[in-house]
């Protein structure tokens, strides 16, 4: 991939790539049925996006991702920080 494709992400998101690719090559393999992984993965989400995530939020989507079955990725995370 190109290196300035994701220098211009980092500028516009102010999210280190690095960071990301770092946590994406942990979630190989991660079992996502299990609720302290899956806490685990929120802040470490929250963390690199500096977007602080409240206990009532971080309840709400392990329950989502642990006991209804939800997959775990960025897209469903976010969507769900930016809920209202």
């Amino acid at each position: 991939m190109d290196n300035q494709f994701f220098k211009n992400i980092e500028k516009k998101t102010g999210v280190n790539m690095k960071d990301v690719f770092d946590l994406a090559n942990s979630l190989q393999g991660a079992n996502f049925s299990d609720e302290k992984t899956v806490r685990n993965v929120i802040r470490r989400v929250s963390q690199i996006a500096n977007k602080p995530v409240t206990k009532e939020m971080e309840n709400k989507i392990v329950e989502s991702i642990v006991k209804d079955g939800k997959q775990l990725d960025f897209s469903t995370i976010s969507k769900m920080l930016n809920k209202k």
